[in-house]
């Protein structure tokens, strides 16, 4: 009861029906992998373009799929994806050298201080960045500013190197467009400036950090410079060979500082995983190693129990009687076979793990339809739908019914070609990795997971309520009121609510023992929807009579 001590009017907020639960997200990605260039710890991109900017381009496949994975995810109608870069670590490899970060130590104007401009993430890329410092386009005496302009060569520039933005310059044979440039005009020099280059930079830059050599000192104006490279320490790539330890990050690392696939499992809102080098013999140059990371990311769906793998088969796996889902799983799917591409770096095509493409028309089905829908029957975007020659064509292996026959009831979904009946490349199989016949089907899983995590998040706010009939009322009817809105939408079976699903919150789901042990325990059964697998018309040929 609110204390009433003195004489006089009061006015109390008394809440009144359900708190509503909101449904989850079920579309977000998160890919881990190798980048051209990019931090380490998670990232949200949300678009081809926006990824472009922060990690770079299309990489050599041998080198990493995850570029292509990213790029046909959003080719496929995804919108959002965290990235978790990784490179070599000195943790994962005993015998290798760790990645270095590019960075300059740069003089300011005052005795001892100096700046400290970092690439945004270690490697090799770093040294090819430039750094241009001058006085603001508005600088005045009474208001100093600084323009500072920074460069990125995706390949190194010509020595010496001659600045790309001057006009004068245009026939020089060492003038040459950066890759990616960023300008930041009139920028202040003091720390009370509200555009404080140190800050607004550090905010605001997706190639470079900005901090200064030695906090203690005061503060002091970069001396101007032409174009400087980040030579004070030299990037580098790491040596030794990458493991599946750079690929999984370290779970004991601070929140916040996680990266890989632990830096993926601290970020709630992704729904869908993926490492697309699962696939890549190159990359992960011994079949133990791969197994590992493909385990992995099962082993994070599962534990979580919000998030969903997409697994591909290896590249030129095309032995109907040697493919198989790695594991029993109902967290993940498995797809096969490999997808054409066109690399838009030189007009060639080459093959890719289907991962990013699959999971972008998962993203797109919870969008347009919901995660009720299975995402099969439904195209591929983004890939060649043209046969080249008679060995370049769309997909690395084309199965048919036949084999389809034996691959489907092992959960092996196929993407078959149906272009002889227009309607090009789809995805033909919704199964889960599961022997379990109430697993089976991949929109059942995400279904289930999406109603799991709406109801976790949704009702926090019982924790530590007065656990009585008030309460169970008000978490029935939240529940009730959630799952009649999943089911209006078409995601739960029945034509009635009772038949879709039910909610119990009383006596009869606790006994005094549970209470008294602080124990609020809800029953709920939900019947999801499940895909029409075999659509079979029986046709019967009658015989007209008088």
């Amino acid at each position: 009861m609110p204390e009433y001590l003195a004489p006089g009017v009061y006015v109390e907020e008394v809440p009144s029906g359900p708190v509503p639960i909101e449904g989850v997200s079920t579309s977000t990605a998160g890919f881990v992998g190798l980048t051209e260039r990019g931090p380490l710890t998670p990232r949200l991109v949300t678009s081809w373009g926006d990824y472009q900017s922060w990690f770079g381009g299309l990489t050599d496949p041998a080198t990493s799929f995850l570029p292509w994975a990213v790029k046909g995810f959003f080719d496929n109608g995804g919108q959002r994806m965290f990235v978790a870069r990784t490179v070599i670590h000195d943790e994962a490899n005993a015998s290798a050298g760790a990645a270095v970060a590019a960075a300059l130590d740069h003089p300011t104007a005052t005795a001892g201080q100096t700046v400290l401009f970092t690439a945004t993430g270690p490697g090799d890329w770093g040294n090819r960045l430039f750094i241009d410092i001058a006085a603001g386009s508005n600088s005045t005496a009474t208001r100093p500013t600084i323009r500072v302009r920074i460069l990125y060569y995706r390949t190194a520039p010509p020595t010496p190197l001659v600045n790309p933005f001057d006009s004068a310059e245009i026939a020089n044979a060492n003038r040459r467009e950066p890759t990616v440039s960023e300008v930041y005009d009139n920028l202040g020099v003091t720390p009370d400036s509200a555009d404080y280059f140190v800050n607004f930079i550090s905010a605001r830059s997706r190639l470079i950090e900005v901090e200064w050599g030695d906090p203690s000192l005061a503060a002091g104006r970069p001396d101007d410079t032409t174009f400087v490279p980040l030579n004070s320490v030299v990037g580098d790539d790491g040596t030794g060979t990458l493991a599946t330890a750079d690929f999984l990050g370290d779970p004991s690392d601070p929140p916040g500082t996680r990266q890989g696939l632990a830096g993926l499992a601290d970020i709630d809102p992704i729904s869908i995983l993926a490492a697309p080098d699962h696939a890549n013999a190159v990359a992960l140059p011994n079949a133990p190693d791969r197994d590992a990371l493909r385990n992995a990311v099962i082993d994070q769906c599962e534990l979580l129990r919000d998030r969903f793998a997409v697994i591909s088969v290896e590249g030129g796996e095309g032995d109907v009687s040697t493919i198989n889902p790695p594991r029993d799983s109902s967290y993940a799917a498995f797809y096969a076979p490999w997808i054409r591409v066109s690399d838009p770096r030189n007009g060639a095509t080459l093959l890719v793990p289907p991962v990013g493409h699959v999971a972008g028309v998962y993203a797109r089905t919870d969008i347009e339809r919901g995660v009720h829908k299975a995402p099969a029957n439904e195209v591929l975007r983004g890939m060649v739908t043209v046969d080249i020659n008679a060995t370049r064509k769309p997909l690395e292996f084309t199965f048919g019914k036949r084999e389809q026959d034996i691959l489907n009831p092992r959960g092996v979904n196929l993407i078959r070609d149906f272009r002889s009946d227009r309607r090009g490349i789809r995805i033909y199989g919704g199964r889960t990795m599961s022997t379990d016949g109430n697993w089976r089907y991949v929109n059942v899983r995400r279904l289930l997971l999406f109603i799991e995590e709406s109801i976790d998040e949704g009702t926090q706010w019982v924790v530590f309520e007065p656990n009585d009939e008030p309460l169970w009322a008000r978490v029935r009817q939240s529940v009730r009121n959630f799952l009649l809105l999943t089911w209006r939408t078409g995601a739960l079976q029945g034509g009635r609510e009772e038949d879709a699903f039910f909610v119990r919150c009383d006596r009869t789901t606790m006994t005094q023992a549970d209470i008294d042990a602080g124990r609020l325990i809800c029953h709920i059964g939900v019947a999801p929807v499940k895909p029409a697998e075999f659509v079979i018309f029986r046709i019967q040929l009658n015989t007209a009579t008088d």
